[in-house]
C-alpha cells in the first residue's frame, strides 16, 4: 500500500468499490438522510441497500459469507458514506469493526461459523458492549459480572451508548464482564457473546442524541441473563486486551469515517460558495472565503494521508497502535473543524438542520470522543513515544 500513498493512486479493484460506494450514497443515502436525521428512524432500507453491495462482508473472507476484501476496503466505504451521512457511515463500522470483527479475530470456529455468516450478509447486526456508566477507558470500572453456574454464564449489569444494540436486526451483542479475579488482585474481563433473544436482556429506550440522529443507540441492562458456557468469546480473562485490538483497529476506521465528513464539508462548501451571490458576486470569490476552503481541504488531504498509513501498518503486519491514535485523533479534528468553518461559509443556511453541513456540524462533535477520546489518543501517542 505504501507505493500508492505516495503516488495518490489507488489500485482499480479499490477505486471501483469507492466510486460503487459514491454512487450509492449519492443515489441512495443523500435524498433521505434529512428525513431519517429528522425523524430519529432507522435507515433500515439504506441497510439493506449497502447489505446487497456486500458492504457488511468486505474485510471477511468468502467462506464466511464475506467478500474476501481487506480493512482498507472498509475505511474506503466508510469515507465515501461519511461525506453524506455520518449515521449511516457508523452503522456500517459498528457492524463490521466492531459487531463482527471480535468473533472473526478471536472466536472459535463453531461461533464464527453460526455468527459471521449472518453478520457479512448484513441481514443482522450485532454491538459491542464495553461502556459501562462507570468504565470505558477505565477497565478497572466494570461493573458487569459474569458468574458460572453449572455449564451456563449467569450475567448482571448494565452497558451505555452501546451502537446497533436495539434495531429490529441487531441479534447479537458481545459483552465485557467481570469473570473472576488475578492473581494480582485486579478484575478479570473476559468476553461473552449474548444473543439479543436471551431472557434478561433489556435495550431499554434509545437515547436523544445531539446527532447521530439515525444511528441506533441504546443502553442495556442485563438481569440473570444465563447463556451458555461455550458463549466465551476467545481466552478468559483476556476479554480487554482482545477488545484494545479491536479498538485500535477501529480508530483507523474512524478516521475514514471522519475525513469522509470532512471532506463532505470542503465538496458541500465549494459547491455553495460558487453559487452564492453576495455584492454582486459569487462568495467563493473573496479571498477570506477561498482561503478558508483552502484550509479545509488541507485538513481532510492530511487526515486521509494518515489513515492511509495507519491501514498500511495493519495489513502489513506491522505495529500500528501509535499511527491509528495519531489518523484518529487528526480525522476527527479535522471533521470537527471543517464542519465548523463549513457552517460559516453557509451563514443561516448552515443553522438549518436540512442542510448537510449542519448535520455535519452536530453529527462531528462525537467523533472526537467515540472509540477514545481525544485526550485518550494523546496519552496513547505520548505513551507511543516513550513517555
Amino acid at each position: 500500500m505504501t507505493d500508492y500513498l505516495s503516488s495518490g493512486s489507488l489500485p482499480d479493484e479499490y477505486q471501483q468499490l469507492a466510486k460503487a460506494v459514491r454512487d450509492f450514497a449519492q443515489t441512495v443515502v443523500a435524498p433521505v438522510a434529512a428525513e431519517h436525521d429528522a425523524n430519529h428512524t432507522f435507515p433500515y432500507e439504506v441497510v439493506a441497500g449497502m447489505a446487497e453491495l456486500g458492504l457488511f462482508g468486505l474485510p471477511f473472507p468468502e467462506e464466511y459469507g464475506g467478500q474476501g476484501g481487506d480493512y482498507f476496503a472498509l475505511c474506503l466505504a466508510l469515507e465515501e458514506l461519511g461525506k453524506v451521512d455520518q449515521s449511516v457511515a457508523i452503522t456500517l463500522e459498528a457492524g463490521v469493526s466492531l459487531g463482527a470483527m471480535p468473533i472473526y479475530r478471536f472466536g472459535n470456529e463453531a461461533q464464527k461459523q453460526e455468527w459471521l455468516p449472518q453478520l457479512t450478509s448484513g441481514k443482522a447486526l450485532a454491538a459491542f458492549g464495553l461502556t459501562e456508566p462507570g468504565a470505558g477507558s477505565d477497565a478497572g470500572g466494570t461493573r458487569t459480572t459474569a458468574k458460572q453456574d453449572g455449564g451456563d454464564w449467569i450475567i448482571n449489569g448494565n452497558k451505555q451508548f452501546i451502537t446497533n444494540s436495539g434495531t429490529d436486526i441487531t441479534r447479537l451483542v458481545t459483552v465485557t464482564a467481570v469473570t473472576g479475579e488475578k492473581e494480582n488482585g485486579t478484575k478479570e474481563i473476559s468476553t461473552i457473546l449474548v444473543p439479543t433473544s436471551t431472557p434478561g436482556f433489556t435495550a431499554e429506550p434509545a437515547y436523544n442524541k445531539v446527532g447521530w440522529n439515525a444511528s441506533d443507540t441504546h443502553p442495556l441492562t442485563f438481569q440473570d441473563v444465563r447463556v451458555p458456557q461455550e458463549n466465551l468469546l476467545g481466552e478468559r480473562g483476556r476479554g480487554y486486551a482482545n477488545f484494545l485490538r479491536i479498538l485500535d483497529e477501529g480508530r483507523i476506521a474512524i478516521a475514514a469515517l471522519s475525513v469522509g465528513a470532512a471532506q463532505g464539508c470542503v465538496d458541500e462548501s465549494v459547491k455553495y460558495a460558487k453559487e452564492r451571490e453576495a455584492f454582486g458576486k459569487p462568495i467563493g470569490a473573496n479571498q477570506a472565503i477561498a482561503f478558508k476552503i483552502a484550509r479545509m481541504e488541507v485538513r481532510a488531504h492530511v487526515a486521509r494521508t494518515a489513515y492511509y498509513d495507519a491501514a498500511a501498518l495493519m495489513l502489513a503486519g506491522k505495529p500500528f497502535k501509535k499511527q491509528a491514535s495519531i489518523a484518529k485523533l487528526i480525522a476527527s479534528e479535522a471533521a470537527m473543524d471543517n464542519a465548523r468553518d463549513a457552517t460559516q461559509i453557509f451563514g443561516g443556511y448552515g443553522f438549518m438542520n436540512e442542510y448537510p453541513v449542519a448535520r455535519h456540524y452536530r453529527d462531528s462533535k462525537i467523533l472526537e470522543i467515540g472509540e477514545g477520546t481525544t485526550e485518550v489518543q494523546l496519552m496513547l501517542i505520548a505513551r507511543e513515544a516513550g513517555l
